[in-house]
């Protein structure tokens, strides 16, 4: 991904809150190819089509993000 995909990934987010699926990608910070695979295979995050393109929306990244964050890992010691 370029500064210019990262600049309309910004603008994006400033003006229309869907994400191209390379912009999306860049949000998350994955390849375009996981994201595309992950969506393959229904286990990414939710999407839509307008107009025969696949675009996220901000708060459905976001949202995915969050139920697929782990906390902190536990040691032996706080067994």
């Amino acid at each position: 991904m370029d500064d210019d995909d990262h600049i309309r990934a910004s603008q994006a987010r400033k003006g229309s809150p869907f994400l191209t699926a390379k912009q999306a990608a860049f949000f998350l910070g994955l390849q375009v190819k996981t994201l595309t695979n992950m969506r393959w295979k229904g286990k990414g995050p939710a999407y839509r089509r307008h107009g025969g393109q696949v675009r996220y929306h901000i708060a459905d990244l976001e949202q995915w993000s969050r139920d697929n964050g782990r906390g902190p890992r536990r040691g032996k010691r706080d067994a």
